[in-house]
This record gives C-alpha cells, structure tokens and sequence, in this order.
C-alpha cells in the first residue's frame, strides 16, 4: 500500500520543522474535536500493555508519556500501586476523563496518582513535571512509559528530543517501555489510509513511513501515524543513549497489531 516505499527522505530540517508543526496541529485538532469518542473506543488495555502491567512493581515511580484517558492509571489503582505515577497528556478532554477513573482520589493531591496536560512535541514538556517535586532538579523514574505516542510524533528531530530527555529523567537501572502502531500488518487498517492531499499536503513533503489515516466513529477525522520498522527504532534508541532489551507484537487481528520494546539506559 505504500506510495513511497523507494522514495529517500530529500527535504532539509527547516522544512521538515514546518511540516512537522502542521502535522502536529493536524493530530491536536483530532484529540480535541473527537477526544470523547477516541476515549470510548479505549476502555480497556491493550493485551499488550496489560502483559507490561503485570510486570510492575507496586511501589514503582512511573511516568506515563501520552496517558490518554487513564485506563492504565485506573489498573494500577486496582492493583494496589502506592509508588508514584504521573501521566502527561496535551488533550484536556482525556486528562478530564483520566482524572474521573481515579474518582475518589483527588488527582490534584493524590500522593499516588497525577494527571499534567504537556504537549510532548514541544521543546519544554518536561516543565510540567516541577510541581511534582518539592525538591529542584530531575527526579529520576523507574518506568517512563509511552504507548501508543511516537507514531504520532512527526521527524527524526522531535522524536529524538523527546528521547533524550526521556533518557536524562530514568533511573540507571530503569526502563523506558513504548509500543508502535504497526497499522501496515492490516488489510483493513490500510484500506483507510487517505491521499496526503486531503491534509493539503503532497507525499513529497512528508518522510518515508507517514500516513494520513481517517476516523469513522461518532464523526470523520483524519490523523498523522509514522509506521516505524525495527531498524529505525534501532537507530533511534542507539541515537539517544539506550539499548534495546526486549520486543513483542501483540494486540489486534492476529496478535500483530502492536510493537512493544523495553530500552535500558546505557
């Protein structure tokens, strides 16, 4: 299904900085206009990142990249957890429906359970974390999750900004643990791929690996989704300062939906 396959990445960073932000403002529109309805579709974990939970300590500090609706945050609580878990997500309408799944706990005091908006693509996503500590400087977590976020993070310059404060906010002995949308293992998921056009966009603006996909439920929408192949979460993870320690599919027709890898700081 790829229009691109062949065609080598040609633009410099000052374009791709302009495409990446309106690629960006293309997913912020999406999770404003149709966050309630995303929020219905994931009221359940992916067994992918169930079979991660199970694998949580419950005194852990965890920072979770991109929480969504707290579906994950809701599970720990289930589970007892009584370390630290601090979920970051841009989309007010999710955070609003994080906090409620936490109900009783107030998610403003709760010394278990914190809910920040941070947009993850900006350069200073990390200043939402220093109401969290009365103490200055990083703190380091245990867990810095991320499901579901980087295929939606436009250029290897984002993306690899996120990383390496990632790698500077985890603990020695820490993990940071993500999962791709491997949506390209799915006839069906495909057949919903949209011309770049419908985005004002030409295929030769955007990298090898971008799709446009569109959104059927409770209205139409259309979102920007990386399909990231192993040696390019290689380079990534040799690039800002960790190696890969485990990875599995999972999740959706097949089980193969979902790339999920676990990186160890070097």
């Amino acid at each position: 299904m790829s229009r691109r396959a062949s065609r080598p990445c040609s633009y410099n960073w000052p374009v791709e900085k302009d495409i990446a932000s309106q690629l960006l403002a293309l997913n912020r529109q999406f999770y404003q206009t149709m966050g309630k309805e995303f929020s219905a579709t994931r009221t359940r974990l992916q067994p992918g990142v169930s079979r991660v939970l199970a694998t949580i300590p419950p005194t852990a500090r965890i920072l979770d990249l991109g929480c969504g609706n707290g579906e994950l945050a809701r599970q720990l609580a289930r589970r007892n957890f009584n370390g630290l878990y601090i979920g970051l997500d841009f989309s007010p309408v999710l955070l609003q429906h994080a906090r409620e799944k936490i109900h009783p706990l107030d998610p403003n005091t709760s010394p278990v359970f914190r809910f920040t908006q941070a947009d993850l693509a900006t350069e200073s996503w990390e200043e939402s974390l220093s109401a969290h500590f009365p103490a200055p400087g990083r703190v380091p977590f245990d867990l810095i999750l991320a499901f579901a976020v980087l295929h939606h993070l436009p250029g290897r310059q984002v993306r690899t900004r996120l990383l390496r404060k990632v790698r500077q906010y985890i603990s020695p002995s820490g993990s940071f643990i993500h999962s791709v949308w491997q949506f390209m293992n799915s006839p069906r998921l495909q057949a919903r791929i949209q011309p770049w056009e419908n985005a004002g966009l030409s295929p030769a603006q955007v990298d090898p690996g971008d799709y446009l996909l569109d959104w059927r439920r409770g209205g139409s929408g259309l979102r920007y989704v990386h399909h990231f192949s192993l040696q390019e979460l290689d380079d990534l993870a040799a690039e800002t300062g960790f190696s890969i320690q485990h990875t599995f599919v999972s999740d959706g027709e097949a089980g193969k939906l979902g790339l999920y890898q676990f990186w160890s700081p070097l």
